[in-house]
């Protein structure tokens, strides 16, 4: 039925009641009848900017109720908004209560949703909005379904959704190509991608750097190393060049082949091109270095980074630390550790744990625990994997109440003192008991993080239980 002013009737519920009656009830919504279509759309803007999306689709439901006409732009920042929480369903219900409204969405609004459904792995459900799409779908539209058809191995549907899209005179993009490059360079292997590159070509669409890049990196993966490179030299006659990406590619497949001297030509020929090597550049040569034994070799080429304008991240100093700890060299490790640092760049969780597996295979404990005791300080949170190197590879030498202590004292430290507590039935369940001093360090943990009450009750509880002395006790 048509309503007044030639809307449309819909049967979106109000979940306010009557906000017409003399019982509304007050607040900014309850005052919607003192608000016409312009304000309320201000006010649903408002309401979606500050994040408060459960109050907005509310204030949505209630416009529409009253025949308002919401904005689109505000109702696909709500879809928006629901989608990136992983709340497909009522992003969907957004769209149907905008469809009813009378409004027209564009293509826009229908991306958004599909694109949610995509990155939520509903593809089915985005396949289904594009079928009852009012508007026309756009390559956009098309290429966000490819993309997440052809990632979850769905290479023969996402072929069938390209039928469709040809179907509906929406042309295919270089992205739409180099998509279903990638996926059949996976599925089927380069000769059929070449097939799609010639189909690509012939209709007018030119490949760009990423397009010729996934088909090397197909070449590589198929163990075809010299015929990448042919590739990549005849890049320029095909009117695109090369990228540093498309030489790491090569790289990397150079050094996983044993091929180092191809490897150092490559890097020569890429700084005569003026293409200027990145930190990912490096690291794979680094990290070849590394695995062969080359430290010195590995060390030289960590230091001329910065003369190529790259800064070395732990990706750089995490291979040389692995190949100290493997040679016994713990002194080089732990100095390149404090290199690490002085030079800006703060170590990782792999750094650390790499270094703690070393030391405590070698049984040096104590050094573990107290490099372990300095995360926090050098901006790296432990995690569960790192305190396990330090309590169970210890070379068959069972840890004690002081390991222990040492762990949970660097977690209150961290103010971490939940996962230290924790760490105390860990402690129980691997049947070493606690001290005084393992009760002494939770206490002041607790308190530490602001909770003086809560610590002063666990000590009194403590104390009455005979686990603290009381002498201890009025020392904390």
């Amino acid at each position: 039925m048509s309503g007044i002013n030639g809307r449309k009737t819909n049967s979106v519920r109000n979940p306010y009641g009557n906000l017409n009656s003399g019982n509304s009830s007050s607040g900014s919504v309850h005052h919607l009848s003192n608000l016409d279509e312009f304000e309320g759309n201000n006010h649903l803007r408002r309401l979606i900017r500050n994040g408060e999306l459960e109050e907005g689709f509310r204030f949505l439901e209630t416009m529409v109720y009253r025949g308002d006409i919401p904005d689109i732009i505000s109702c696909t920042s709500l879809i928006r908004g629901f989608c990136r929480l992983g709340k497909t369903k009522k992003a969907s219900k957004v769209l149907e209560i905008l469809e009813e409204s009378g409004a027209v969405p564009d293509v826009i609004t229908y991306n958004v949703l599909i694109s949610g459904y995509c990155k939520a792995g509903e593809v089915d459900n985005a396949l289904r909005v594009l079928d009852r799409m009012s508007v026309a779908p756009d390559v956009v539209t098309f290429n966000t379904i490819l993309r997440a058809l052809c990632d979850s191995g769905k290479l023969k549907q996402a072929m069938e959704v390209l039928d469709k899209q040809l179907q509906k005179e929406c042309y295919p993009d270089v992205i739409t190509y180099t998509i279903l490059i990638e996926a059949t360079c996976e599925e089927s292997g380069v000769g059929q991608a070449m097939k799609l590159l010639d189909e690509m070509r012939n209709k007018g669409c030119k490949p760009d750097v990423v397009t010729y890049n996934v088909l090397i990196n197909g070449i590589c993966k198929e163990g075809r190393l010299d015929e990448a490179l042919k590739f990549l030299n005849n890049m320029p006659s095909y009117g695109c060049q090369p990228n540093v990406i498309t030489h790491n590619i090569i790289l990397r497949s150079m050094c996983s082949t044993g091929r180092w001297m191809d490897a150092e030509r490559l890097l020569a020929e890429m700084l005569r091109k003026g293409c200027a090597p990145s930190v990912v550049t490096f690291n794979i040569l680094i990290n070849f270095l590394c695995r062969k034994g080359l430290l010195g070799r590995a060390i030289d080429i960590l230091e001329k980074m910065p003369q190529h304008g790259c800064t070395p991240n732990s990706l750089s100093y995490n291979p040389l630390l692995h190949g100290f700890c493997r040679e016994k060299k713990m002194d080089r490790a732990i100095e390149y550790l404090d290199v690490m640092v002085s030079r800006g760049c703060y170590p990782d969780i792999v750094t650390y744990n790499t270094l703690l597996t070393a030391l405590c295979k070698d049984g040096k404990v104590d050094l573990a625990v107290e490099i372990l005791n300095q995360l926090s300080s050098k901006g790296c949170t432990p995690v569960l994997i790192t305190y396990n190197t330090v309590i169970d590879e210890r070379s068959g030498v069972r840890p004690n109440a002081i390991t222990y202590n040492a762990i949970m004292l660097g977690l209150c430290k961290a103010r971490e003192t939940a996962r230290a507590i924790d760490f105390l039935a860990y402690m129980l369940a691997k049947r070493c008991k606690p001290t005084e001093v393992t009760y002494t360090i939770l206490i002041e943990g607790v308190a530490y993080e602001g909770l003086a009450k809560e610590a002063l009750d666990l000590l009194n509880e403590l104390c009455s239980r005979g686990l603290v002395k009381k002498s201890s006790a009025e020392q904390i």
